[in-house]
């Protein structure tokens, strides 16, 4: 088993990873942004996504960069920042597969079933997945850590889930699409942890001490 010290040592620089990989999400979305107003968002209109328009399909993956309006993106930022943290700090290797499910699922489910008559742009069908990846990651890696801070993030951001249901003049389908992908990357990429095989020798203690650490690993800890 990995030293204690040394496995925290690489959470911590991953969690450093993670911080930065969000501080450039939201930077390039926020210069984008300004861009995009000053071209009266024709950024959004030429890279959005726009349901069953087989054009629109690469917008797929530059309608999560692009919003409609100073307010849309300012709704988006904290929270994307928020859960995409959380969502690699574990391992930015692994959150960047999460992204990149999340991304396809969200986006393919809005150009399914969205308006075709709207063009869908926005950052949160990525929002929701990490939402959803968030709560659910816990329960899949056996993380005690992760599984409180899916319950304190279920408390805190409550709210998020009327986001799930239909309104008018909001993508809700990139959101349910989202949220869908990100439980389902909290399973596709769990931790799948290999049995440690048992010394022929061990002792009673040793054998005592070996079935402790292994359901520390399975809680998280």
């Amino acid at each position: 088993m990995e030293p204690k010290g040394r496995t925290a040592e690489i959470m911590i620089a991953e969690a450093r990873k993670a911080f930065w990989v969000m501080v450039g999400f939201v930077a390039i979305i926020w210069i984008l942004q300004v861009f995009n107003w000053i071209s009266g968002y024709a950024l959004s209109r030429e890279y959005g996504v726009q349901a069953w328009n087989p054009e629109t399909l690469p917008g797929i993956v530059s309608s999560p960069f692009l919003h409609w309006s100073w307010d849309h993106i300012e709704a988006n930022s904290g929270p994307v920042f928020v859960f995409g943290f959380l969502s690699a700090y574990r391992g930015v290797a692994r959150f960047l597969s999460v992204t990149a499910l999340i991304v396809v699922v969200s986006g393919l489910g809005a150009w399914f079933t969205a308006d075709p008559y709207g063009i869908g742009v926005g950052a949160s069908g990525v929002l929701f997945g990490y939402f959803g990846y968030v709560l659910v990651r816990g329960l899949f890696d056996r993380h005690l850590i992760d599984i409180v801070i899916g319950v304190v993030m279920a408390l805190c951001f409550a709210y998020q889930f009327s986001g799930l249901l239909p309104q008018e003049g909001i993508g809700w389908q990139a959101h349910a699409f989202g949220f869908a992908a990100g439980v389902l990357g909290g399973w596709l990429f769990r931790d799948r942890k290999q049995p440690r095989p048992a010394a022929a020798t061990a002792g009673p203690q040793d054998a005592s001490r070996a079935q402790l650490h292994k359901e520390l690993d399975d809680l998280g800890l």
